[in-house]
């Protein structure tokens, strides 16, 4: 079996090519499917390419002529790790060397296994490096939502615009939290960047909520993403420190899921798998596992 490779600078042509992939399982292709809509937005707003690389890859079954899989370089922040949806490993050997040829340095991999493994360790063989996991993660979607059985005292609501200095403090805090928690160490710039603006156009569209104590004091955050093919993925969900172990995060997030769903979207996250509470909290409330996906580093020496 063989496959074309079909690159693209154009998020329209994308969507063209391998728009009927992504609707067919719009859970697993959730960060493909909105990340490409927003670029596609931004293109018809009139505003010019980023400074960073922007491109997709489908990968066709040249027997049949359909898409099989997609691979992006759209990620903001550095190294630009590649973002990698289930491809046969044969193809993802193609795509690593096909990448060589066209001059890309690529010291990341992030996506579904195996695929993203074995793209990695293509890359890796084919230019003298080695490969690490750096974060295990796992894609969820909620099946039937089930309350928490502890409500904590005061109630969810929608953040306006005088939350955003809040919500931005939140939304950075999140990934070094995270990390820290699973006893990571995040180099500086290596995780999504965000800024007033970025912040404050996701609560003019109702895009972040906040949960406040019975002092009504913000306690917790929770994010979704805007949906493409009627799917949303929640994300952020953040509490700061002080304010853990209360039920807040599990209580608001239940309830964001539940206003999710009820408009007739299907909802989804992902979780760090080194983070045993988040996992425990977002399988009490109803999500289930999808699929295992890992963050992998294309480094040039061996870890002890």
């Amino acid at each position: 079996m063989s496959w074309a490779l079909e690159f693209t600078e154009d998020p329209r042509e994308l969507m063209r090519r391998a728009g009927g992939l992504l609707e067919a399982d719009p859970v697993l292709g959730t960060v493909v499917a909105t990340v490409t809509s927003s670029a596609v937005d931004a293109l018809e707003r009139g505003e010019p390419a980023p400074d960073h690389p922007q491109w997709w890859l489908t990968v066709v079954d040249e027997g049949s002529g359909e898409p099989v899989g997609v691979v992006m370089r759209t990620a903001p922040f550095k190294p630009y790790p590649l973002y990698v949806l289930p491809i046969p490993d044969a193809a993802a050997s193609q795509v690593a060397a096909a990448l060589v040829d066209r001059g890309e340095d690529v010291s990341a991999v992030n996506g579904a296994l195996p695929a993203a493994r074995t793209l990695a360790a293509e890359l890796a063989r084919r230019t003298g490096r080695r490969v690490h996991v750096h974060e295990h993660t796992r894609l969820h979607v909620l099946n039937k939502l089930v309350e928490p059985r502890v409500a904590p005292d005061g109630l969810a609501r929608v953040a306006v615009p005088a939350d955003t200095p809040l919500a931005l403090s939140w939304f950075r805090a999140f990934h070094a939290d995270a990390a820290r928690q699973a006893g990571r160490l995040e180099p500086e710039g290596s995780s999504e960047q965000f800024d007033e603006d970025d912040v404050a156009g996701r609560i003019a569209q109702g895009r972040i909520w906040l949960w406040e104590d019975g002092l009504s004091t913000p306690v917790s955050l929770v994010g979704f993403n805007a949906p493409s093919f009627g799917v949303t993925r929640v994300g952020p969900v953040y509490t700061p420190g002080a304010h853990r172990g209360h039920g807040y995060a599990s209580m608001l997030t239940a309830h964001v899921s539940r206003v999710l769903r009820d408009s007739g979207l299907r909802v989804c996250l992902f979780t760090d798998q080194a983070n045993p509470t988040s996992n425990k909290i977002y399988a009490a409330i109803g999500y289930e596992p999808v699929v295992d996906m890992a963050n992998l580093v294309i480094t040039t020496r061996a870890r002890a």
